[in-house]
């Protein structure tokens, strides 16, 4: 029996609720499927903080470089908003992608048809929306330097962040979203603001030669990214795959989730050049206002625990069982307080995730 090895950082706020829920999952799917999970769970974010005094130990960091993957919860909250920003907990996240060499992040949004009507806009122009966003996630405003806050000779204080990214950034994050295209409807838009940025102008220079070069096969198209955040509200079907880079992703991922009506559903995968190099998480934050309440959404940290089975070890029907479980749950009716309407049946986080076990069983 093959053993998996995973690190489980559950994190802050609703962390540790909605991780459970995804641990039971895959505890029902290795005793199923006869897979060996192993898995180690450690402190990160906040929680690390508050015990260690640093959002991420090194131990924790060893755990994720010995792990086949890593699932993560959420990090953060008002607790820690005071610190500085190298102690703050996302800085936990951010330091996992860089020293994992997780520079591509996968989130897919794919309207379900219970629940249709959540979305605040109208079920016409939803319906049938299945994209995926791939964001780069090492380069960029939130690792380039220079980056700090100074104070000038004059008492004025001056804050400055560096959008920087190289060419071989560009090329290995536009390969994965041709990659990505090629298997879907080979439709890839890279999204940019080369009109007024130079650093993203370089950017569309670079995809368009990969494409040229090695996937003459896939459709490329280019928009500038305030275009495209008005298109995913005007007509998100339009869209296959979108490539983008780090801040610009950061903002249109989490748009492109509200289309599903529940930031709450949707999973993601941050990867790197080696397959077994993978982190999982839901793309919600630790919405700490509702944080030991037993009201949030498992869904998105469940649908993550499929992606991991699917892409890091190559599980994909039990991958497609957790998938088809969550579809039959709310096919059924059932509804955590975000995604609930009149007609449908109220449950916690716990009863959401006990009623997608039971399905799996």
């Amino acid at each position: 029996m093959k053993r998996y090895s995973i690190a489980v950082f559950a994190g802050d706020g609703i962390g540790p609720e909605i991780m459970m829920e995804a641990v039971n999952v895959l505890d029902v799917i290795q005793k199923k499927h006869g897979i060996n999970l192993f898995f180690v769970e450690e402190l990160v974010g906040g929680a690390s903080i508050d015990e260690y005094g640093a959002p991420l130990t090194d131990r924790a960091l060893d755990f994720a470089r010995q792990s086949d993957a890593v699932m993560l919860g959420a990090v953060g909250g008002p607790k820690w908003e005071g610190l500085d920003y190298a102690m703050r907990p996302e800085r936990a996240l951010l330091a996992l992608r860089k020293e994992l060499g997780l520079f591509a992040n996968l989130r897919p949004v794919k309207i379900h048809k219970a629940l249709i009507n959540a979305s605040t806009l109208k079920p016409e122009v939803i319906d049938g929306v299945d994209m995926m966003v791939i964001r780069e996630l090492t380069g960029g405003l939130y690792f380039g330097a220079p980056r700090g806050i100074e104070t000038l000779k004059d008492g004025t204080e001056r804050g400055v962040n560096t959008l920087v990214y190289t060419s071989p950034e560009i090329e290995r994050i536009a390969r994965v979203g041709f990659e990505t295209a090629r298997k879907r409807r080979k439709k890839l838009l890279s999204v940019d603001k080369a009109n007024v940025l130079e650093a993203t102008e370089l950017w569309r220079k670079v995809v368009t030669r990969i494409g040229k070069d090695e996937f003459p096969d896939v459709e490329l198209s280019h928009m500038y990214v305030d275009n495209c955040s008005m298109q995913l509200v005007r007509n998100p079907k339009q869209f296959d795959v979108i490539v983008t880079e780090n801040t610009f992703g950061d903002i249109l991922s989490d748009e492109a989730a509200m289309l599903t009506g529940s930031i709450g559903m949707l999973p993601s995968a941050s990867i790197g050049s080696e397959k077994r190099r993978a982190m999982y998480e839901p793309i919600h934050g630790s919405a700490p206002d509702i944080a030991g309440k037993n009201m949030a959404n498992p869904i998105a940290t469940i649908l993550s625990a499929a992606m991991m089975l699917r892409y890091s070890f190559d599980l994909i029907a039990p991958a497609q069982e957790i998938e088809k479980a969550v579809e039959a749950v709310l096919n059924k009716g059932l509804r955590t307080a975000d995604i609930f309407e009149a007609g449908t049946q109220k449950v916690s986080c716990t009863e959401m995730g006990a009623a997608i076990v039971k399905e799996l069983r």
